[in-house]
């Protein structure tokens, strides 16, 4: 018995481009994981702009439990875009939900007080309308 079950990679039908851009979609969630969890500030003063007042600890701590996060669905994503590729589809599904609830979150539901959205709220809903482009192509099998 093994810590990881045998490749799926020789299974999948869909576009090898679907499972790049999820790779890239892992890479693109593992930097800023590594960022919320490692910068002195969880990148909310630095890159996210936020005054954090009197709850700097409590800021910096809810930026690193997003970091736990993110690395935890960006080593799933890379998994899959290295050895499970069959699951190709079914992970860009779960990119578009995340990037999609982000961008309803920062952009209608609760944008910024101050006005100044941090990098994600711009990559968001492009990566999110990317993701359904390259989950179409995931679903429909290659051509010969």
């Amino acid at each position: 018995m093994s810590f990881f079950p045998p490749s799926t990679n020789a299974q999948y039908l869909g576009a090898r481009s679907s499972v790049w851009f999820l790779g890239l979609s892992a890479i693109l969630t593992l930097v800023p994981g590594l960022i919320h969890s490692f910068l002195p500030d969880g990148g909310a003063g630095v890159i996210g702009g936020l005054d954090m007042g009197d709850r700097r600890d409590m800021v910096i701590g809810l930026f690193r439990w997003e970091g736990a996060t993110q690395l935890a669905l960006g080593i799933g994503l890379l998994m899959v875009a290295l050895r499970y590729q069959t699951l190709t589809a079914l992970f860009l599904a779960l990119v578009i939900v995340e990037r999609g609830l982000m961008s309803l979150h920062g952009w209608v539901l609760s944008p910024p007080v101050s006005g100044h959205h941090p990098p994600a709220h711009y990559g968001s809903p492009a990566f999110a309308a990317l993701a359904l482009v390259f989950l179409i192509l995931a679903l429909r099998p290659r051509r010969s």
